[in-house]
C-alpha cells in the first residue's frame, strides 16, 4: 500500500508534466494542494466517476481555477472520464482540459472558474439549493437530498470583494454543509502577499458567522483527513478549514516563491523535483498500483446504488414527490407551465391601459410561480422597485440578498447550476456593472439565469446620471450566448418571461421600466410574431417609405410619431424590436419581411447609446439615442434634455427621407 505522499505527488507529477509539455500554466497551487486533494477526494468526498451528474453527490468547486491541472489530476486518477491523453493535452486546442476549468466541457466540472472569488458564490449557491431541494423533498425517513459543497479557495479568491458579499451572506443563512477549504500559502502573483493581504481572515470569516478551523498543516494528511472529518460535523455553520501549504510543494528551488505560482518549472527543475520526491517515472506515467488506490469507481458506485435504493423506497411512498424531484433534476419544465402567462398576455391585449414594465413583470412572475415551482426569486435589497416578489412569494421561493449584485449574480448562477431550480434576481440596469462578470460567465456556461434589470433608462429622473444607464444595453446585446430583452409592455413582458423560461441553456437579460408605459394595438399576426424578437406592430399604409425600429418605453414615442409622419403622407411602418438575438435568429425571408433591404430611410430610437443601432439602419439611416451620461431632473424632463422626444424622432425621419 502506498503512502498518502506517493499518492499526492501523482498529482504533482501530472501537474507539472502538464504544464510543462503546454509550456504554459500555474504548477504551483496544484502541487502544494495535492495532499489536501488527495484527502478529500479519496477518503470524503461523496461521488461516483461513473456518473458526474448523480444528483445526490457532493459538488466541488476550484474557485481558484488557475490551479486547474490540481482539478484534471484528480478526476483523472479517480475514475472519470479524463483520460490520459486529455492531461497530455492540457492547454490544446479542443482540449477538455482547458486552461481554467470550463462547465460542460470536462466531465466532474461543475462550474467554470478562473476569474477570482466567483466560484466561492457559485458554491454558495449550490448549498443555498441543496437546503431548499432537501425542505422540499425529504421525509421522514428518507433524505433523498443529503450532500455537501466543498469549495477550495486562495488567497486571490479571498481578496475579491465577491467573496466578502457570498461569504457574508453565507454566515447570515446558516448554510451549514457549505466548507471551505482555504490554501493559506502566502503567495500571488506580484509574491509574498504580506504587503498587501494582511488581514486576519480567521477572523473575518468568524465575524460573518462561520466556523474556523485554524492551522491545519496542508501537508500532514492525517491532520487534514481530522480537519475535514470535524468539518463534516457541521454545527449549522458554514465551514472554513484554512490549510497552510507550500506553493510548489517538492519544487527545491522554487517551492514557496512566485516563481512557480503561473510558469512552467522548467526541464532542470521538473527532473530535480523527480529526484526530491522520490518519483521515478518518465512524464506522464503513473504506476499501476497508485491508480488502484486512488479509484474511487466501486466505492462511488456503491455509494450511488446505497442512494437508489433510498430513492427507489421513497419513490413508493411518496410517488408525487419522487416524480417531482427527477423532473426538477432534469431541468424539464412541468406540462401547461407557460399557459397562465399566455392567458395574461392575451388579457392585457384585450384590456389594454398602462402600467410600469417592472409591473408587468412582476405580473408575469406571478403567473408563472403557480406553475413552476422551481422559479426561486430575489432581489439586491431593491425588490420593492424591481417588482421581484410576486403575491404569496415565501421564503421557501424568495430571498433578499441584501446589497450584493456581484454576490447574488454568481450565487444564482450556483443554483442553477446545481440543479432543480431555475432562479431569477433582480436590481437596478446601471448596477448590472457591479455584477457584469457574472453575467459573463453565465452566458459562457450557457447556464439559464434570468437577470432582471429595471430601471432601463434617463427616464428614472431625480437620481441622476450615477443611476440612468446609458451603455449598458449594448453591454449586454454584444455578449454572446446571453438572450437580452426589453420589452414595451405587459404583452411583451409576456413573451420575454416565457422565452427566459423555455431557454434551458441560455442566460437571459430582462429589462423594465420604471414609468408606465401603455398597452400597444396589435393585430393578430403582430401578437404571434413577438417571440420572433422582432415584429411589423405598425405596418405603412401604401408604399413604404420609412421604417422606425424602437424598444421598450420609446415604443409609443415613435407609434406617435409614425402617425404624424403618415398624416404627412410618408408610409411609415414601426417596428418592436424587444429581442435583437431572438430577431437575428429568424431566418432571412421572417428578417427581410420586417426589415426589407429595399427600404434604406431607417431610423433606431433607444434612450440608450447608439453605437449599436447602426447595423440595422446603416450608413443611410440614424439612431436617436444618448450618447453623454444623463442629469438630475425629472423623468420626462430629462428625456426631453437628451432630445428623446417625438420631435426627435421626427426631425431624423425627414432627414433620412429627405422631407425636411
Amino acid at each position: 500500500m502506498s503512502s498518502r505522499i506517493e499518492r499526492a505527488n501523482a498529482i504533482r507529477a501530472l501537474a507539472m508534466d502538464a504544464v510543462q509539455a503546454a509550456n504554459s500554466g500555474h504548477p504551483g497551487a496544484p502541487m502544494g494542494l495535492a495532499d489536501v486533494a488527495e484527502v478529500l477526494w479519496r477518503e470524503v468526498l461523496r461521488h461516483n466517476p461513473t456518473d458526474p451528474a448523480w444528483a445526490d453527490r457532493d459538488r466541488f468547486v476550484l474557485s481558484n481555477g488557475h490551479s486547474s491541472m490540481l482539478l484534471y489530476a484528480v478526476l483523472h486518477l479517480t475514475g472519470y472520464d479524463v483520460g490520459i491523453d486529455d492531461i497530455r493535452a492540457f492547454r490544446q486546442l479542443h482540449s477538455r482540459t482547458a486552461g481554467h476549468p470550463e462547465y460542460g466541457e470536462c466531465p466532474g466540472v461543475e462550474t467554470t472558474t478562473g476569474p477570482l472569488g466567483q466560484g466561492v458564490a457559485n458554491a454558495v449557491g449550490m448549498a443555498l439549493a441543496e437546503r431548499k431541494l432537501a425542505e422540499t423533498f425529504n421525509r421522514d425517513g428518507f433524505e433523498v437530498v443529503n450532500h455537501r459543497t466543498w469549495v477550495m479557495a486562495g488567497d486571490g479568491c479571498l481578496m475579491e470583494g465577491i467573496s466578502h458579499e457570498a461569504a457574508s451572506l453565507a454566515g447570515t443563512l446558516k448554510l451549514g454543509k457549505l466548507i471551505c477549504l482555504y490554501d493559506d500559502n502566502g503567495i500571488s502573483i506580484d509574491g509574498e502577499v504580506d504587503a498587501w493581504f494582511s488581514e486576519d481572515v480567521p477572523a473575518r470569516f468568524e465575524a460573518y458567522g462561520w466556523r474556523v478551523i485554524r492551522d491545519v498543516n496542508g501537508h500532514d494528511g492525517e491532520a487534514v483527513l481530522a480537519a475535514l472529518d470535524e468539518a463534516r460535523r457541521s454545527d449549522g455553520r458554514p465551514t472554513l478549514v484554512c490549510t497552510k501549504t507550500v506553493i510548489g510543494y517538492g519544487s527545491p528551488n522554487k517551492a514557496g516563491t512566485a516563481g512557480v505560482h503561473g510558469a512552467a518549472l522548467g526541464e532542470e527543475e521538473v527532473a530535480l523535483v523527480r529526484r526530491a520526491l522520490n518519483w521515478g517515472d518518465e512524464p506522464f506515467v503513473i504506476p499501476g498500483h497508485i491508480y488502484d488506490e486512488w479509484s474511487c469507481v466501486e466505492s462511488g458506485t456503491a455509494l450511488q446504488a446505497d442512494w437508489n435504493r433510498t430513492f427507489d423506497a421513497y419513490r413508493a411512498a411518496h410517488p408525487e414527490l419522487a416524480a417531482e424531484f427527477e423532473r426538477r433534476m432534469a431541468g424539464e419544465l412541468p406540462g401547461g407551465w407557460s399557459d397562465d402567462l399566455e392567458a395574461l398576455a392575451k388579457s392585457a391585449q384585450t384590456e389594454g391601459g398602462a402600467l410600469e414594465t417592472r409591473k408587468s413583470s412582476q405580473a408575469c412572475i406571478g403567473a408563472l410561480a403557480g406553475r413552476v415551482p422551481e422559479l426561486f426569486g430575489g432581489s439586491a435589497d431593491l425588490t420593492g422597485s424591481n417588482g421581484t416578489r410576486w403575491r404569496g412569494a415565501g421564503e421557501d421561493r424568495y430571498l433578499s440578498y441584501g446589497v450584493r449584485e456581484f454576490g447574488m449574480s454568481a450565487i444564482t448562477n450556483g443554483m442553477a447550476l446545481h440543479g432543480g431550480f431555475r432562479p431569477f434576481s433582480g436590481t437596478f440596469l446601471v448596477f448590472m456593472e457591479y455584477a457584469r462578470n457574472a453575467v459573463r460567465l453565465a452566458a459562457l456556461m450557457g447556464v439559464p439565469n434570468i437577470f432582471v434589470y429595471t430601471h432601463d433608462s434617463v427616464a428614472v429622473g431625480e437620481d441622476g446620471p450615477t443611476h440612468q444607464p446609458v451603455e449598458q444595453l449594448t453591454n449586454l446585446r454584444t455578449t454572446p450566448g446571453l438572450s437580452t430583452w426589453r420589452p414595451c409592455d405587459t404583452v411583451e413582458s409576456a413573451f420575454a418571461w416565457r422565452h427566459a423560461l423555455a431557454a434551458g441553456s441560455m442566460p437571459s437579460a430582462l429589462i423594465f421600466t420604471r414609468q408606465k408605459t401603455r398597452i400597444e394595438d396589435r393585430d393578430a399576426s403582430a401578437f404571434a410574431d413577438i417571440a420572433r424578437g422582432g415584429y411589423v406592430l405598425v405596418r405603412e399604409a401604401g408604399e413604404l417609405d420609412l421604417i422606425l425600429i424602437a424598444t421598450g418605453s420609446e415604443v409609443a414615442m415613435t407609434v406617435d410619431a409614425a402617425a404624424r409622419l403618415a398624416a404627412e403622407g410618408l408610409g411609415v411602418r414601426v417596428v418592436s424590436m424587444p429581442c435583437v438575438d431572438a430577431f437575428c435568429a429568424q431566418d432571412a425571408a421572417y428578417r427581410e419581411s420586417v426589415l426589407p433591404a429595399a427600404c434604406r430611410a431607417r431610423v433606431a430610437v433607444e434612450a440608450a447609446h447608439p453605437d449599436y443601432w447602426h447595423r440595422f439602419v446603416g450608413l443611410d439611416g440614424a439612431v436617436v439615442g444618448i450618447d453623454r451620461f444623463g442629469l438630475s431632473a425629472p423623468g420626462p424632463v430629462a428625456m426631453a434634455e437628451l432630445g428623446m422626444t417625438e420631435e426627435s424622432v421626427i426631425a431624423a425621419a425627414r432627414a433620412v427621407t429627405g422631407t425636411s
